[in-house]
């Protein structure tokens, strides 16, 4: 029915919805918005992580209102002073 290729795509895709399901709902946005969403936020809690190989990104994650969000820059990003902290060594995201 798929042959060698489907198949494998078929797997990847059923681990990408599995992984998905672990961790619930994620959001991506752009660095601007994100800056948003802790300037919203009472002592945020941000997870940090330096990412990828050639090209090194910042990947940043918190919570607000009961929901995930998530960004990337390849800068750093400038942090509100009432955020807390948290060096992570990996961020994944699946997808």
């Amino acid at each position: 029915m798929y042959g060698a290729g489907g198949a494998a795509a078929s797997a990847a895709a059923a681990a990408i919805a599995n992984a998905v399901k672990a961790s619930g709902v994620i959001i991506r946005l752009k660095p601007d918005e994100f800056a948003k969403i802790l300037r919203r936020a009472e002592k945020p809690l941000v997870v940090t992580a330096r990412g990828g190989w050639m090209n090194r990104t910042y990947k940043y994650m918190t919570s607000y209102k009961g929901l995930c969000f998530y960004t990337a820059a390849k800068e750093a990003l400038i942090m509100p002073s009432d955020v807390e902290m948290v060096y992570s060594e990996k961020i994944w995201i699946p997808g």
